[in-house]
């Protein structure tokens, strides 16, 4: 009698990662296929965002600890510490690097063998990562925020808020080249609505306190640009938002949990999500060069009411029914 056994059975068989060309190789040096997870900001700031690759994973079959193996570093929103991290991971051996835009710089200084996905990238062209996004070449892919894109589309819902609005305070680091893009779209689309911009420039989270009181009151509302350090100190400055009064709009909605106004943007979650089949592909074998850098499917604009009353603002119906999510 003859059994015939299918490709799907045989790659059960073998345990699923072991059929694979990068999991094959690794296996046979004698370890098990390893990511090397490199955080731009802290554990707790990513942390949901890595709870949500992970269990992607396990749904493609790579089970942490038994059929794959995740090495994770976390920068903290420092950008002194990316070189070194970045070469440790390197230095590893790991079969796949997943992490944000901000780091791959640094990554590419080290390695231009290792398959690097960005889990969350602001501008990969602009910030020449990638040759296209159709066709990224080289050793890096992953998915697009389209920050700079959503620029107009944030300043816009601040100014439906804040009908006043005539100055806005934008807060980004300026050590970090992935938010350039993000400022300058930001610029174009202020002097589109008639909005004088200043720039709250940050390089360390020792200099958000000082940004924020050398600008004090020159500003009607604020806006975060994306960014590690940002997101890493998101509650200290949400203390200093609330204690200016500013009405302040970001792409994260842990912003607006830890008590921002308004936010709009990716759904990172699902960013991460998808993250996992890109790995899931380069252990199988596809070269990152031909897997397309895609663009976010799911977009979240959450609203804190109880912040919005704080500051004396009255949220219109509309808008509220728009919204994915409204914190009371």
């Amino acid at each position: 009698m003859t059994v015939t056994i299918g490709r799907r059975e045989l790659l059960a068989a073998l345990g699923g990662a072991a059929a694979w060309p990068l999991a094959a190789r690794a296996q046979q040096a004698g370890k098990l296929p390893t990511v090397g997870f490199l955080g731009v900001a802290t554990p707790t700031a990513w942390g949901p965002w890595a709870s949500a690759f992970v269990q992607r994973l396990r749904e493609l079959g790579w089970i942490e600890g038994r059929t794959i193996a995740i090495e994770y570093r976390w920068a903290e929103g420092r950008s002194e510490r990316f070189a070194e991290i970045a070469a440790e991971l390197v230095r590893l051996k790991v079969d796949v690097i997943v992490t944000g835009q901000s780091l791959v710089p640094a990554l590419k200084q080290v390695t231009s063998v290792i398959p690097i996905v960005m889990a969350v990238a602001n501008d990969p062209v602009g910030g020449d990562l990638v040759a296209t996004l159709a066709r990224p070449g080289g050793n890096v892919t992953g998915l697009s925020l389209q920050t700079p894109d959503l620029a107009g589309k944030r300043l816009e819902l601040l100014r439906e808020v804040v009908p006043g609005l005539r100055r806005l305070a934008v807060l980004a680091n300026v050590a970090n080249a992935a938010t350039v893009p993000e400022m300058g779209k930001v610029a174009a689309a202020a002097r589109t609505l008639g909005l004088e911009v200043v720039t709250l420039g940050v390089r360390r989270a020792e200099d958000i306190a000082p940004a924020f009181e050398t600008h004090k009151g020159r500003a009607d509302a604020l806006y975060v640009t994306a960014d590690g350090l940002l997101n890493t100190n998101r509650v200290r400055i949400n203390t200093l938002v609330l204690g200016a009064r500013l009405p302040t709009i970001s792409g994260w909605r842990e912003f607006v949990e830890a008590g921002s106004l308004m936010s709009y943007g990716a759904n990172y979650p699902d960013l991460f999500r998808r993250a996992g089949d890109y790995v899931d592909k380069i252990l199988r074998g596809i070269k990152p060069g031909d897997l397309p850098v895609e663009q976010p499917t799911k977009f979240d604009f959450v609203i804190n009411l109880t912040t919005a009353k704080v500051l004396g603002l009255t949220i219109p119906e509309s808008m509220l029914l728009r919204a994915d999510e409204v914190i009371e």
